[in-house]
């Protein structure tokens, strides 16, 4: 598979990655654990290097699986983990302080079976602990050598700038998609300036722009879908609208909705590596075969028309996690 370099921190990965959370958390119930492991060792044998997961997951299960997996793997992967928030077991709260980023840390190596993390996110912003402060925790963690690049998740354009200045990140992560294109306004124009990659997660709009989601669909207790705007019914009902464009391009260019939505990421920056997740074997081959997929100057113009004709219609968070993003 291709590479590309995030940014200018020097740290480069496979052009598309990983996402893991899917596994084994928010996705409905429980998957058999040795056939995760076989859907993460199949993606490794398609040339994706980069896997993403965080603490907060299951709480924790998730680095466990993804630390099972990739043992024996470890000099051909990246491992990206998300830490920065005092789990309760309830209400999540953002939590950066130095003792408790520290803390987390050392937990998700543990878990992780390494003894570094390639890069390692504060999920969310703390309001109550200056990024700067947060920024010189992680400087040290990286003289430790527990961690050899950092970065920020959903964050916002003045806070990225803040914390580069006192210890340079690597990459931003953030939601990003077809029909979620709200970083293109400030913050892409930050990680320009500053040399920051950006890592897509949600690249296939957590399954609904692969064509395989629909009014109808049902979510269970444990797949938190069910509790996001985008995915009430009426909303789903009029975002087919996406959904049936990408089938028209999808035709056009032999692909899938799914291979579709993943090349025109890859098609906006050279900085940006998505990063879908599947539980299904024979997805991995369908995502990464969207690496491969070219779009002329004229397709891209025409689909980029085509998209800001399209109202998307419902929030991506309910109020209380959009709360928590763009500090």
């Amino acid at each position: 598979m291709k590479k590309r370099k995030l940014g200018t921190s020097g740290l480069e990965t496979s052009v598309l990655g990983f996402g893991c959370m899917g596994l084994n958390y928010h996705r409905g119930p429980a998957k058999d654990r040795s056939e995760m492991i076989r859907v993460v060792h199949s993606a490794i044998d398609a040339g994706i290097t980069m896997y993403d997961t965080a603490e907060v997951y299951g709480p924790y299960t998730n680095e466990e699986l993804v630390g099972e997996a990739l043992a024996g793997h470890r000099s051909k992967v990246q491992i990206a983990t998300k830490g920065g928030f005092k789990i309760t077991g309830t209400s999540n709260e953002p939590d950066s302080r130095p003792e408790s980023i520290i803390s987390s840390v050392e937990g998700s190596l543990k878990r992780l079976r390494t003894d570094y993390i390639d890069l390692y996110y504060i999920h969310r912003v703390d309001p109550n602990v200056p990024i700067e402060e947060v920024a010189l925790t992680m400087q040290q963690l990286k003289k430790d050598g527990k961690i050899l690049h950092w970065g920020l998740s959903e964050a916002s354009a003045e806070t990225i700038r803040r914390a580069h200045g006192v210890e340079p990140l690597a990459a931003v992560e953030s939601e990003y998609s077809i029909w979620w294109r709200e970083v293109e306004n400030s913050i892409f124009p930050a990680l320009e300036q500053l040399g920051i990659g950006l890592v897509a997660y949600s690249p296939l709009g957590r399954g609904f722009l692969t064509g395989k989601i629909d009014k109808n669909a049902s979510f269970s207790e444990n797949d938190n879908r069910g509790e996001l705007p985008r995915f009430a019914k009426d909303a789903m009902e009029a975002n087919q609208t996406i959904v049936d464009f990408l089938n028209k391009v999808a035709e056009q260019k032999h692909a899938t909705p799914a291979q579709i939505a993943l090349a025109w990421i890859l098609s906006q920056k050279p900085f940006i590596v998505p990063i879908p997740g599947t539980t299904t074997v024979s997805r991995i081959s369908e995502n990464a075969a969207s690496a491969e997929i070219v779009f002329t100057e004229r397709e891209m113009l025409q689909i980029n028309e085509e998209i800001a004709s399209i109202q998307i219609v419902g929030d991506r968070y309910p109020e209380a996690e959009k709360r928590r993003t763009g500090k």
